[in-house]
């Protein structure tokens, strides 16, 4: 049998978590090779990068969609098991999933509406016509990133405080802030409430501090959280800061910091999603590609 596609294994893995069980990825792959029954060349087949099998990546995307639509959720690394949605969705016996069935959820939908138009899964929905091949590569590439995004952000959302407190300061120093690692610990490693307030160095020389809050909050933070941070830089007579929160801010918060004298950078749950992306934080790198054109000087050819 043919390496089925992602979306035909939407059905089958909600079915495989039914049992309402905690289950891990080797174990779904492994499951659902043998309902397909795939030969062993089959589950071997790579993707064309060589760093990862084209059936394992399938069922990845496949989980990740499910997760987009809240049918799956993560419990630890790895592992992950049906919502109350899914069970909800398995009892009324589909006959199958796809991304159709899973536009139905508002959840999904927010989650396709910040994906590129073209789908990048192997196996998906018919993409755009006459693509080049280079908007293809980007398109698939921001893909990717919204993806990992996404499972990054839920899994910070269930970071314990403390491990909260060493992901800011981890990323504040890879983004060149707070000098070294050592010095940025202590700067920085007043707990607070589901987070962490503090003072990190602007630079390697101390010359300017960063007063820093950040926050796992869930709900939507408003303009009164982010006013009492401007009159708590007040009280450290700190001329900047950064919020971070994990949820998101309001249209009156991000006006009001548009207003006041005080600079401060405001860093919702997404964006610190994707600095973490950018600046390698919680992530390892698969594989990577480099673009190339032909050098019109070596050949000298004039453009």
């Amino acid at each position: 049998m043919a390496i089925p596609n992602f979306q035909s294994l939407f059905l089958p893995l909600l079915e495989l978590t039914g049992d309402q069980k905690v289950h891990r990825m080797r174990e779904a792959i492994d499951s659902l090779a043998g309902k397909f029954q795939l030969t062993e060349d089959e589950k071997k087949e790579l993707l064309p990068s060589g760093r990862q099998a084209r059936f394992t990546n399938r069922v990845a995307w496949a989980r990740a969609h499910l997760k987009a639509a809240c049918l799956l959720e993560n419990v630890g690394r790895g592992e992950f098991r049906i919502t109350v949605r899914g069970f909800e969705v398995l009892k009324t016996k589909p006959a199958s999933l796809d991304i159709r069935s899973l536009k139905k959820f508002q959840e999904f939908r927010d989650f396709q509406s910040k994906a590129p138009a073209t789908p990048p899964p192997p196996g998906g929905d018919v993409i755009q016509p006459d693509p080049t091949p280079e908007e293809l590569l980007e398109s698939g590439y921001q893909a990717v990133r919204q993806v990992l995004g996404v499972d990054l952000l839920q899994r910070v959302r269930n970071l314990p405080p403390e491990f909260f407190e060493k992901l800011v300061v981890d990323l504040l120093v890879a983004m060149g802030y707070g000098g070294s690692r050592k010095d940025a610990g202590q700067a920085v490693g007043k707990a607070g409430d589901g987070g962490i307030d503090g003072i990190i160095k602007e630079d390697k020389l101390g010359l300017d501090v960063v007063y820093v809050q950040a926050k796992r909050w869930k709900d939507t933070v408003g303009r009164p959280a982010v006013q009492a941070f401007a009159g708590s830089l007040e009280g450290h007579r700190a001329r900047k800061g950064v919020f971070i929160t994990t949820s998101e801010f309001s249209k009156d918060a991000h006006d009001y910091v548009n207003r006041i004298e005080k600079k401060i950078v405001l860093i919702d749950g997404e964006q610190l999603a994707q600095f973490m992306i950018d600046h390698g934080i919680g992530v390892t790198e698969v594989a990577s590609y480099s673009v190339k054109k032909v050098d019109a000087d070596y050949f000298g050819d004039e453009e």
